[in-house]
């Protein structure tokens, strides 16, 4: 794959970390952006020591100026974006309807709805001067579900896959590819919050079901290929046998 320009939100750990890794040792160029500086710089620097480049840019994707100032200085260091992952996400705090505060409740939203509007919405701009682009969203089983204690996050999570298609009607026959990835559980810090509420069968489960961040990340760098049109306007899931053959993993029942 020819090396591209890769912005990464919530890139300072879990999903979006591991995905920073794994494209830089392809050798793209990965800006990397968190609310975390310190985590970022010393990510940074082990994608700079290999065959990648990396800038660490600090950003509360909650913030429409600083997303915009992310996509700028990403174009201003590598002079072009060919990719925006849309990965930072918040579940806490797990809570009912009746129960969770409701600056909480919001702050989960302008995380996980506005943080993604705000990419698309400064994203898509250079990407159409440039001739294409694709931008990947984070999404989830929870966009099509509803969980107890997740209102929040399923509502963020089906708010993420309406935009999504909305972007590829709006953009998809003017060169942007829009899609989802839907990885199923991943064993990140978010599972370790879901385990500890002890709400909803998700906190049940055994640890060993969660699939490691490293799968999710190679699902991202997937679709970061031409292999991304085809689900333009949909999620991509890893959680069925089809979608894990394609990026080269086991099928379900082979896993244990």
């Amino acid at each position: 794959m020819t090396a591209k320009t890769i912005l990464i939100t919530g890139a300072s750990r879990g999903i979006g970390a591991a995905a920073a890794r794994l494209l830089g040792s392809q050798g793209h160029r990965v800006a990397l952006a968190a609310r975390s500086l310190d985590a970022l710089a010393a990510l940074a620097e082990d994608i700079n020591a290999g065959p990648g480049e990396a800038i660490a840019l600090e950003c509360d994707v909650s913030n429409a100026a600083d997303v915009a100032r992310a996509v700028s200085n990403t174009l201003q260091h590598y002079g072009r974006l060919d990719v925006l992952v849309n990965n930072a996400g918040l579940i806490e705090p797990i809570a009912h309807i009746a129960d969770i505060d409701p600056a909480a409740w919001s702050q989960v939203v302008d995380v996980n709805t506005k943080g993604v509007f705000y990419g698309l919405r400064y994203a898509i701009p250079p990407m159409l001067e440039q001739g294409g682009g694709t931008v990947i969203n984070i999404s989830s089983g929870a966009a099509t579900k509803a969980l107890e204690g997740w209102s929040h996050y399923c509502a963020t999570k089906a708010a993420v896959l309406s935009l999504t298609r909305c972007a590829h009607v709006e953009y998809g026959h003017r060169g942007i590819t829009v899609v989802g990835m839907s990885p199923g559980t991943v064993a990140t810090d978010m599972q370790t919050a879901i385990r500890a509420s002890g709400v909803n069968p998700v906190s049940q489960l055994d640890p060993s079901a969660h699939i490691p961040a490293d799968w999710a990340a190679r699902a991202i760098a997937y679709l970061c290929t031409d292999a991304a049109r085809e689900f333009a306007g949909t999620d991509f899931s890893i959680k069925t046998d089809e979608g894990r053959a394609r990026i080269g993993l086991p099928p379900r029942d082979a896993v244990g």
